[in-house]
């Protein structure tokens, strides 16, 4: 769904933001450390203190199942500036090969996943169903 161009600039971002919404349209907007593959998102409910383990994030995509990442870069030379926005069906995936596969390509991504039990997290899963970008993607 992504061109070359587009994957290859989300790849370099360090992270995205996940935006979802209540059942309400609340929209509700996060920075998020993800992998890419086959056209998919996945981010991790990691360990770092929370409040709750079903995180707002996770409530909004199981009561609406939409949702839109935005990886962006910003410099100071604002002919630099560009961003990809990925805009999809959203779920929540607790185990089975695709939550196995998921945590595989996100500790391949941030070596921090390594240290932390993340096997009875929730992972959120988002396809790409439509893309648009502006600006210097290169």
């Amino acid at each position: 769904m992504l061109s070359e161009i587009q994957s290859a600039f989300v790849l370099r971002q360090p992270i995205g933001h996940l935006a979802s919404a209540d059942k309400k349209g609340r929209p509700h907007v996060v920075p998020v450390c993800f992998a890419y593959e086959d056209g998919r998102f996945v981010i991790a409910i990691d360990e770092k203190p929370k409040r709750t383990e079903r995180l707002k994030r996770v409530r909004n995509i199981e009561e609406n199942g939409q949702a839109a990442l935005v990886f962006d870069h910003y410099d100071e030379d604002w002919r630099r500036l560009g961003w990809v926005m990925v805009q999809g069906a959203a779920t929540i995936v607790d185990d089975g090969e695709g939550h196995t596969r998921a945590l595989a390509a996100l500790r391949a991504r941030y070596e921090q996943y390594g240290l932390m039990a993340l096997e009875w997290r929730p992972v959120i899963v988002v396809t790409a169903e439509r893309v648009s970008s502006w600006g210097e993607l290169a």
